[in-house]
């Protein structure tokens, strides 16, 4: 990775009036929040402290739009370092593997939402050619409508929810899209087709073989390559080796399984993972929270009521 400069920003939003600030020098800990009613998929919200965990590469389906509110934070996304501070507004493509933890001992908080690709205009998804940006008012605006949208079921009027993460999610488009991304994340950022080859197609044999996945050398193999060549060719599209994509894929077909109620433990053999533990593991390194506590957090999600 290359670290890079001037990716932080210091203007903080205000805090509303009554409410303590949030500080980052706390044991680590996280709150999903799960919202229905809003478009046509769920929308997923956290809010977390974290003092001292890292989390493992990993990728989103859908955009991952947060917002620093106390401390420092260390984002590897693309190749390159970022540095965010307090008021700093991170915008991470679906797709796109990435990396986060403390910059530096004192940690850092911060609030993010998970909008799927339909919550955008058009049929067209923005791209972000900066994934951090300095914006005080969207940093203001997107911290009011994570704080309402997670709030108590009848704290705030399903419409006004609802216009505040659209009034969000139109100004980050306006102000910082710099064109529309028609074909999903980017087949190999540093224009290497071969290595966008191999990511594809190791990929998709992951994902189709979730719970016997085969080994490096019949990957390696099918390819007609090295291990070794499959390896760097994968991690320089992908930043992350084939055993740390297939965990935080198993992740991912692990939230719908819990959403629906099974325990963990099934869960685990569900997806592949050795034990339960290999699946708390790992699902804390992804998402920042166990896969029980998530499955509670969604049992009992916001519902905003739809109106016909």
């Amino acid at each position: 990775m290359t670290p890079t400069t001037g990716a932080s920003a210091t203007s903080s939003p205000p805090e509303p009036a009554g409410r303590p600030p949030e500080r980052p020098d706390r044991p680590d800990r996280a709150v999903w929040t799960r919202v229905d009613g809003i478009g046509d998929a769920p929308l997923d919200l956290m809010a977390a402290r974290i003092g001292s965990m890292h989390y493992a590469p990993h990728a989103h389906e859908e955009f991952a739009i947060g917002v620093c509110t106390a401390g420092a934070e260390v984002i590897d996304y693309r190749g390159e370092r970022h540095r965010v501070g307090p008021g700093g507004v991170v915008m991470l493509e679906p797709g796109e593997p990435h990396t986060g933890g403390p910059a530096d001992e004192t940690g850092f908080s911060y609030r993010v939402l998970y909008p799927p690709p339909g919550l955008f205009e058009g049929a067209a998804l923005p791209h972000f050619r900066e994934p951090i940006v300095a914006d005080a008012r969207l940093a203001r605006d997107l911290w009011t409508a994570h704080r309402a949208l997670s709030a108590a079921p009848g704290t705030v009027e399903p419409l006004e929810g609802e216009s505040m993460l659209l009034g969000v999610l139109g100004g980050l488009v306006r102000r910082h899209a710099e064109r529309p991304l028609l074909t999903g994340p980017r087949d190999g950022a540093a224009g290497d087709t071969a290595a966008a080859r191999i990511a594809r197609t190791v990929t998709e044999r992951l994902a189709d073989e979730l719970t016997a996945p085969p080994t490096l050398a019949e990957m390696a193999a099918d390819l007609g390559l090295s291990r070794y060549r499959l390896l760097r060719g994968f991690r320089q599209v992908m930043g992350m080796p084939p055993y740390a994509w297939l965990a935080q894929h198993r992740v991912a077909r692990a939230r719908p399984l819990l959403e629906a109620g099974h325990r963990p433990a099934e869960v685990a053999a569900m997806v592949g993972f050795a034990d339960q533990a290999h699946l708390n593991r790992w699902f804390r390194r992804v998402l920042g929270i166990t896969p029980g506590a998530y499955r509670n957090s969604v049992q009992d999600s916001v519902r905003l009521p739809r109106r016909h």
